[in-house]
């Protein structure tokens, strides 16, 4: 990719800006999302280790599939760690949806997919996914900048879409059909990459992620994670330059304590709002019961006939990863799994427009 004369000076600001902005916000979603019943020195001693219970790194070469890893960014100051899982037997010629799988606050790619069960679902569903990891440097709590000057949210952007042409660049068995979702802050950079970059995801997904486009500052940010400010539509119009945002699930807790539920609300509004007055939107409703799981409801919008979006509301569940494995942090093994809800819907928007 070239690099902007910019570019540089740029990363440079962004990098200090992100250390200012971030590191209070972050310290508290990461505290807020813990077990209510964990002491104040081990939240603290988890702030300052970057990760809340850290897993160890896959094995490289699990059954049914194969983990690579690497560094990659567009600039020196710009370099993120990553992890990949492709399924035996994709090929070149029949290239593998590639899914970016953000993880939120507090984690690493490591912690993340043995939390999400990313390479058992990628490998029963045949895709292959891509699991960035943010810098400590970029923020000090890793999470994605999602929020910040339209400046600072292009350079996140440019990072993560740089290491996912880097990828496809070297592995061509993930050239398929590119899809995003992540979780809390991951989720809130996966609807943003969606509006950034509208032509290049089939479908993206954001699990109790904030709204994207709804924060600037640290105090908007907070506003907007207690459910108290909306998205900016005319920014947002501008990002798309009159292209449609790629169809969209959301997951949300209705007992989320750290992002408020009505931001799942707010961003299915902002995709409503992006489309022509008076767009004839075909609407359902249903619940998702499976045995012991806990329930949910899901409400439906199709455009054209075809999925464009979906919320799924679970009752009970707060600021963890539905269907999560058990013993980490922000992960709740009662709930439908999120990763196969999510793939669900995905793989629905790859059979309309074949």
């Amino acid at each position: 990719m070239a690099r902007s004369p910019k570019l540089i000076p740029a990363l440079f600001r962004l990098g200090r800006t992100s250390l200012r902005q971030s590191t209070r916000l972050g310290k508290a979603v990461a505290r807020r999302g813990l077990d209510d019943g964990q002491t104040l020195a081990k939240a603290a001693r988890i702030a300052m280790s970057g990760v809340a219970r850290p897993a160890p790194p896959p094995p490289p070469r699990p059954a049914g599939g194969r983990w690579y890893e690497g560094r990659w960014g567009p600039g020196p100051l710009a370099m993120r760690h990553y992890r990949l899982f492709i399924p035996t037997g994709a090929t070149a010629r029949r290239p593998l949806p590639l899914l970016v799988l953000l993880h939120g606050c507090a984690q690493d790619a490591a912690t993340f997919a043995a939390s999400t069960h990313a390479a058992r679902t990628a490998r029963d569903r045949h895709f292959a996914v891509l699991m960035p990891e943010q810098a400590r440097e970029a923020n000090p709590q890793r999470c994605w900048n999602w929020f910040g000057t339209p400046a600072q949210v292009e350079l996140e952007v440019l990072i993560l879409m740089s290491l996912v042409e880097r990828v496809q660049a070297l592995y061509p068995r993930c050239r398929g059909p590119l899809f995003a979702l992540g979780i809390s802050a991951g989720g809130a950079i996966a609807t943003t990459l969606a509006l950034h970059r509208p032509t290049h995801f089939t479908a993206v997904g954001s699990h109790s992620g904030a709204a994207p486009g709804s924060a600037v500052t640290p105090l908007q940010a907070a506003q907007a994670m207690q459910g108290r400010r909306s998205p900016d539509l005319n920014r947002v119009r501008d990002l798309l330059r009159g292209s449609p945002p790629p169809p969209l699930i959301l997951i949300h807790g209705d007992a989320d304590g750290v992002v408020a539920p009505g931001n799942a609300s707010a961003t299915a509004d902002l995709w409503r709002a992006t489309l022509s007055a008076g767009t004839p939107l075909g609407e359902s409703r249903g619940e998702i019961r499976r045995g012991t799981r806990l329930p949910c409801q899901r409400h439906d919008w199709r455009h054209n006939g075809r999925p464009w979006l979906r919320v799924i509301t679970i009752h009970g569940l707060g600021h963890a990863w539905s269907g999560g494995a058990a013993g980490f942090a922000f992960s709740e093994p009662r709930g439908p799994d999120a990763l196969k809800l999510a793939w669900q819907f995905f793989a629905a928007t790859m059979e309309e427009s074949s």
